[in-house]
Formats: C-alpha cells, structure tokens, sequence
C-alpha cells in the first residue's frame, strides 16, 4: 500500500488519485525503496529561506503509536507525502491518518477533540478560538497560493486576471468569455463566446476564506455582497467538495473556472492565471512569489494573520499561511510527544523541505522560525515540556 501511497501525490499523476487516498491511512509502515532521499540543507532554499538543522537525536526514535488529524484539503498533499515519510525514515511506529474534509471540518473536530490535531487555511476567528479552548495554538506550517484555473475552448495559454474581473465572474456579473473586461486584460487572446461555468468550494473551506479575503481587499462590491467567509453564499456557479472536487469541475466542463491551491492545479497540468496585484503587476503563482506575498507581513505572537493583497512587484496577490491546530499542554504524552516530535522534524528535516518544494509549497519566512521552535518547546505533557 506504500507504494500506491507514494506515487499519488507526486505532482505529475492526475488528482482524481490524491482524492481516492484524501481519507486514508497515509502511514503504515513497512519497506519502500521510493521513499524521498534526504538533501543537504543548502540545496532546500526557496525565496530567502533555507532548511535548517538541528533534530534532536532522540526526536521520534521511540514514539508509537497512531495519530488522527483532519482539515484543510489546501496543504493535503503535502502532509499526505510528510506523513508518509515520516513514518518510513523516522518512527516506524507512528502511523498518521489524516482526513482531507476541508478547514471548516477540521476547525469542528480539533473543537469537538475527536482528533489529535486539525488544520486550516483560515486562522481561527475570536469566536472560534473561544470555543476551541484557551489552550488552541496555531502552528504556521507552510504557505500556498490559491490559483484561478481554467479550462477554456481554444484558449490553450496562460491568461491574465485581476480581483475585480475576478469579483464580477464569481457574482455572476461577467457571465460570457467575451466579456470585454477579459479581452481587455488578454490583448491578442481569442475567447469564446460561451458562458463562464464557475466552480467553488461547497464545503466549509480555507480555500474559500483566502479567495473571498483576497477579492474583498481588492473589489468594493464583493466586500459588501459577499465578504470573506470559510462557507460564503455564493451568487453563481457549482459546487465542488474539496480542492479535490473543485480541480475536478474544472477538468470536467468546458469554459470553467475555478480556484484551487497550486498544488492541485499542477498535478492535473490544468493552466492558472498571472493575477494582477497591488503593484500593478501580473504575477505568475509559483514558490518565490508565494514567498514575496509574506515578505515585510508583521506576524502576531499569535500567529493569525492574512497575507493577501501584500505590497511587493513579484508578490502573488493570493496567498496564505497554512496552520495545524495543536494544544498548550496534554494531560497524556501518549499523543503528544509523536505529535510534537513530528512537527519538530517538519520543521527541521532537509527531506522534509525538499518535499515542500516538490510540491509547490513555500516554506515559511525564516525569520518566523525562531518564534514557532519556541512555541513547540512550549508544549507539555504530563506537566513537563516534551521537547526538552
């Protein structure tokens, strides 16, 4: 089953596989000869950042045991293929089951404590954070951009975008290809004279949030109507559930659009949009321009923080920090001690971030690290700190 594992969530198989496995076991042992080989630290760098060193010796080697996570469908992929490895080079005895259901899913379970950790895309509001309990954390895990894709008849090419051209489509007020505001972005394009099928998200999502978080920043009328919203109502098009179904509208109907996390739009090769951003500039999705879109954000101590619509000539208008939902302090280290350990060798394996890379996703600012290595050696079990 490793080896089936293994292969779904490199980027070059088509995402109808990632779907199939989103609520499998993603860990379970076993020899596999295809695992990823670790790279030298100086080879794992993306947009300033570079992977450090420094694991602990003993982080992982004696922890069993199984971990239940659910949440965002956004970083899916990626924590599919770090859970997977994890499992192969570090603790054998660690078997994580992680469950794509979106963030909305994954904020409800960490509150309910049905599972071990939760993750989403969209920070938890005031409320929310109430609800989970005074000993929620945030970990910021990696960054990933959410992307307009298409699929279009007889426009084979990358095409232009902006928020507010973006805004209209999805309430429903540009409702042809030919639209003059498309042609007028797309000099020398030839589109169709068919209507816009739009495609979003229908289950509670962190995808969504970034999406409308982006368009209201950028688009008055948008912000009034709609606003930003996990489970917004939606004034036109068809839902899909997950990044997953939502990748999959696309594929399936002529003269689409869609929004996904990269990851999954370069897994199915469906084209993406350059997106105008506050600069003025058309900026292509990719792993420097994620970066970009966090350089110069003042983080809170807290973690909670949106990225879109940053200022920057190579920063994509469009994404966002992903976070896994931990707790403060565990009664028991049964869970909590694989857990921590996990997180710590994410943060500081060379492998680790090479597959960040592969995957499309940023790694997060380095500057930023300090801080989330203190808030791991801040988390107890059983009164004292797991990471010691």
């Amino acid at each position: 089953m490793n080896h089936v594992i293994r292969n779904l969530w490199r980027p070059a198989v088509a995402l109808l596989a990632i779907a199939a496995v989103g609520t499998m076991l993603v860990a379970c042992g076993g020899d596999d000869n295809t695992s990823a080989t670790a790279v030298p630290a100086s080879t794992a760098t993306s947009g300033g950042t570079t992977a450090p060193t420094g694991i602990p010796a003993n982080v992982g080697k004696n922890d069993s045991g199984d971990l239940t996570g659910a949440g965002a469908t956004f970083p899916a992929p990626l924590y599919q293929a770090w859970f997977d490895d994890y499992n192969k080079k570090v603790a054998s005895k660690v078997r994580i089951n992680y469950q794509s259901i979106g963030s909305g899913g994954g904020v409800q379970q960490f509150t309910a404590k049905t599972v071990d950790f939760g993750a989403s895309d969209a920070p938890l509001s005031d409320d929310e954070l109430k609800a989970a309990g005074a000993d929620a954390l945030h970990i910021p895990m990696v960054l990933g951009s959410v992307v307009m894709t298409y699929k279009v008849d007889g426009v084979s090419g990358k095409i232009n975008l902006d928020g507010d051209t973006v805004a209209k489509i999805y309430l429903g007020t540009i409702k042809k290809w030919s639209d003059p505001a498309l042609a007028s972005l797309n000099p020398g394009v030839k589109f169709p004279d068919k209507d816009i099928q739009v495609a979003y998200r229908s289950d509670g999502s962190g995808t969504s949030f970034v999406f409308t978080d982006w368009l209201s920043k950028v688009s008055a009328d948008w912000k009034a109507k709609v606003g930003t919203s996990k489970n917004p109502t939606w004034p036109a098009g068809q839902g899909g559930k997950g990044n997953e179904g939502v990748t999959n509208l696309v594929t399936q109907t002529p003269n689409s659009i869609g929004y996904v996390e990269l990851s999954y739009a370069m897994a199915t090769k469906l084209p993406f949009a350059d997106l105008k951003n506050k600069s003025g500039k058309f900026v292509t999705p990719s792993i420097d321009s994620t970066s970009a879109a966090a350089a110069g954000v003042s983080i809170p101590d807290d973690y909670r923080v949106s990225i879109t619509d940053p200022s920057g000539d190579g920063a994509y208008p469009d994404a966002s920090i992903t976070y896994l939902l931990v707790r403060k302090s565990y009664d028991s280290c049964s869970k909590a001690k694989p857990l921590v350990d996990m997180l710590w060798w994410a943060f500081h394996d060379s492998g680790a971030a090479a597959t960040t890379k592969e995957l499309f996703y940023a790694p997060i600012p380095a500057s930023l690290l300090p801080r989330v290595e203190a808030t791991l050696k801040s988390i107890t079990c059983e009164g004292k700190p797991i990471l010691g």
